[in-house]
């Protein structure tokens, strides 16, 4: 602390994030911005200040939802003057086995567009580095600003979390006490312990998950999807036998090192382990099966990056809220299949609803320890019930898709048709699905 700092009253709420991801800064940096003046906010990441985020190309579907959110927090524009960002602006969802009752003429489809739904895009598709560079540097803008009541702690793992008088211990490089602790650190499927009720759910899907980066044809870019090849800013999802696939849109580029430059899209294809149709694959080889899997407006696939897997299951804790004062968000409440390409947006949800119930408990300067933690039981009882329905609505949609793949084939590809087919069908319901997929259940 130096001369000229503010000192933080003694009495003033204490926050601790665990977990300096795109959730966990989210948060941080609206926390500053919404809670009161007095309010302490310190995260902690084990990684090292000095590790540049920037470069990591992991590939985040972002919901307009999240785009807004993005946009009130003032990093947004930042993403978007960055080149590396890519709108949604039309999802495109079919299969690849024909539905056997299907009366129309052509296969079910759902084809939901941005200009149908009033909205600039649907969202928007960006890699992490280029997510959490900009949001790490306004936080540790707003640290320099707003000292000792914002502090980053940097290679400072975590160590154990216990519950302390009125407080939760957090076991850093020191023991400190906070008033309320939110661990935003999760991780990915395989390195999550399994979870068992009635603490939460575990489940191995037993699929595997083949991301990279495809280069598309640009011949005839700009013709209706459904003519024939795919305008820019569509994202196709496709079931097929052996899991669903998908192609989001990314800034034109090259998808190899040296190679050639043109319209790219990020590539999840997810297919069962023990049968992989993919992992003994060329490169060359890959393509030629790439170009059999997706509807014909994605158009031709030239070419495919090195491609890296990612084991696929469920993890979901049963509740948010421990001890009182411990609440899980992002990814570590719920790591979940990428079939519906939900997962960080679910987080985001998380912590807008978070915020939304601090905010309202009415902190007061002469707050003592017990009266703040009564706040915080109060605030975090709010945001577990009101975010309840929506995880577990998005847990359930994405663990039934995920698990139909096992069911057999023309059952599978007949109820899933159908359902498709009714959607595209119903504006209501089209309407419905949009408005999820952009904001959650509300």
């Amino acid at each position: 602390m130096t001369a000229n700092s503010p000192k933080v009253p003694s009495s003033a709420l204490s926050l601790a994030i665990i977990g300096a991801g795109p959730a966990g800064l989210s948060l941080a940096l609206q926390a500053a911005q919404s809670l009161p003046p007095q309010a302490r906010i310190t995260v902690f990441d084990a990684r090292p200040a000095d590790k540049d985020v920037s470069g990591d190309a992991r590939t985040l579907a972002l919901s307009q939802g999240t785009v807004q959110e993005l946009q009130r927090m003032g990093v947004w524009d930042a993403i978007d003057a960055s080149g590396q960002s890519a709108p949604i602006l039309e999802v495109h969802v079919s299969q690849q086995q024909p539905t056997v009752l299907w009366p129309g003429q052509q296969q079910p489809e759902v084809r939901i567009r941005a200009q149908e739904q009033g909205v600039p895009q649907l969202g928007a598709v960006v890699s992490y580095g280029t997510l959490v560079a900009p949001l790490q540097q306004a936080w540790l803008q707003a640290v320099e600003r707003d000292a000792p009541r914002c502090a980053m702690r940097f290679g400072t793992p975590v160590r154990g979390l216990k519950k302390a008088g009125n407080g939760v211990e957090v076991d850093a490089d020191i023991a400190e006490v906070f008033d309320l602790v939110v661990v935003a650190e999760g991780g990915v499927f395989s390195d999550q312990a399994k979870l068992s009720w009635p603490q939460g759910l575990s489940h191995d899907y037993e699929q595997t998950a083949w991301v990279g980066q495809v280069l598309l044809d640009d011949t005839d870019v700009g013709v209706d999807a459904g003519a024939g090849t795919a305008s820019h800013g569509v994202a196709f999802e496709r079931f097929t036998t052996s899991g669903p696939a998908a192609l989001l849109p990314l800034p034109p580029g090259a998808v190899v090192a040296g190679g050639p430059r043109g319209r790219r899209a990020a590539l999840v294809w997810c297919v069962q382990q023990n049968d992989d149709p993919v992992r003994e694959l060329t490169d060359a080889q890959r393509l030629t099966l790439l170009n059999t899997v997706f509807h014909p407006a994605v158009g031709r696939i030239t070419q495919v990056s090195a491609l890296k897997d990612f084991p696929l299951g469920l993890n979901a804790h049963r509740q948010l809220v421990e001890e009182g004062a411990i609440v899980r968000i992002g990814n570590a409440a719920q790591t979940l299949h990428p079939v519906a390409g939900q997962g960080f947006n679910l987080g985001m949800r998380d912590v807008h609803e978070l915020l939304a119930a601090l905010k309202d408990a009415a902190w007061r300067h002469e707050d003592d320890a017990i009266t703040r933690h009564m706040k915080v039981e109060h605030a975090l009882r709010r945001f577990e019930r009101r975010r309840q329905p929506d995880r577990w609505a998005l847990l359930a949609t994405t663990d039934f898709l995920a698990r139909s793949f096992t069911w057999p084939a023309p059952v599978l590809a007949t109820l899933r048709g159908l359902g498709m087919g009714a959607v595209g069908a119903l504006s209501p319901v089209k309407r419905l699905v949009a408005r999820s997929m952009m904001f959650g259940w509300r």
